[in-house]
């Protein structure tokens, strides 16, 4: 569990690990980042107060390096990734590892069961389960039972991320996916399995939501760049509407300064690019109204400004990820070499 600035949900979230029946051994690794709360002290007192509870440093407060931290330091076959803000549900590790078991998979994984305490997080989360936010992605809207080009979090066979080189600490987002991808190509198999259902509690502002899908978008560039076979209609839709809509913004903005000015007639037609924005906003206005009509009406109104935040934000950061971002191999090759070093881990034991 990598975890940093995570007071509010950490020791729920030990609590849902620890809480788990499952046949064989188990143990939770906390990688912790320097935090700006008291994530670090929580996370000691938890391992005093818990034998199976292991707390290892990631000084440099990045995801990927805390999950090899985390990695190398355990001692299983078997490792369940796990966030510092998520739930497991009952039953999940043994759900997790007989699939693994049943389909000889190398990552099984499920849903990212997004849900809201506050109206506007419940709106997040009606827009991360639904193809009008996040397209049709599995993880997020659910589906039946099979191979999958990635999962939430994941349960992954300890030899199977060794031999993919581990976790790349260079990529700063989309880690789960860049290793998966590196599972497949090496032959590996993730399977998704709609059992396991993870609870997510989603950003809870709209500055913080913004920032989130931003970054989802840039690094979502990153793996286009290197992996050009993986651009698809749902990624490349933000994109292609955050730029139409600047695109309508500038051209009516500057047809609106020509009318205002006394310019040619030919010139304000410009104004008429303020269609597209107008269009879009009409569009998930209804998407709010119709395909969210079974939410409180408090958490509905507030679908159509969600889903622009998600749209706009992630489009944008597509658009202006800078080709510097991800300096591909090196991050890989470093890591590689300290996996080839690393003894004995993981987090779940026995099949």
């Amino acid at each position: 569990m990598p975890v940093r600035n995570e007071e509010r949900h950490l020791a729920e979230s030990v609590r849902h690990v620890l809480g788990q029946e499952y046949p064989g051994e188990l143990e939770l690794v906390l990688a912790v980042g320097p935090s700006a709360d008291r994530t670090e002290e929580l996370a000691r007192e938890l391992a005093a107060a818990h034998p199976r509870v292991t707390v290892v440093a990631n000084p440099s407060g990045k995801i990927p390096a805390a999950l090899n931290a985390a990695v190398r330091a355990a001692r299983h076959a078997v490792i369940a990734r796990v966030d510092g803000h998520a739930m497991l549900p009952p039953g999940y590790l043994t759900t997790a590892v007989t699939a693994l078991i049943e389909t000889g998979a190398a990552d099984v994984g499920g849903v990212m069961a997004a849900e809201g305490v506050t109206a506007f997080q419940q709106a997040v989360a009606w827009g991360m389960t639904s193809k009008a936010g996040v397209g049709s992605a599995a993880f997020h809207t659910g589906g039946g039972a099979g191979p999958t080009d990635s999962v939430y979090l994941g349960v992954y066979r300890r030899e199977a991320i060794e031999q993919a080189g581990g976790y790349d600490e260079g990529m700063l987002r989309a880690e789960d996916w860049d290793l998966n991808y590196r599972i497949r190509a090496r032959g590996g198999q993730i399977w998704f399995t709609p059992e396991l259902r993870v609870t997510y509690r989603p950003r809870a502002s709209v500055r913080t939501l913004g920032a989130q899908y931003f970054h989802y978008g840039r690094w979502r560039r990153v793996v286009i760049r290197e992996h050009p076979e993986t651009a698809s209609f749902r990624y490349l839709a933000p994109p292609a509407a955050a730029g139409l809509i600047a695109f309508g913004l500038a051209a009516g903005a500057a047809g609106l300064a020509a009318i205002a000015a006394g310019a040619p007639a030919g010139v304000g037609w410009l104004a008429a690019g303020l269609v597209i924005p107008v269009t879009y906003l009409a569009g998930i206005t209804a998407v709010g109204t119709v395909l969210a009509r079974r939410l409180p009406a408090g958490v509905r109104i507030r679908v159509p400004l969600v889903l622009g935040v998600m749209h706009i934000c992630w489009g944008t950061g597509f658009l202006t990820s800078p080709r510097k971002l991800h300096r591909s191999g090196e991050a890989d090759t470093r890591v590689r070499s300290e996996q080839k070093k690393a003894e004995g881990a993981a987090a779940v034991g026995g099949e």
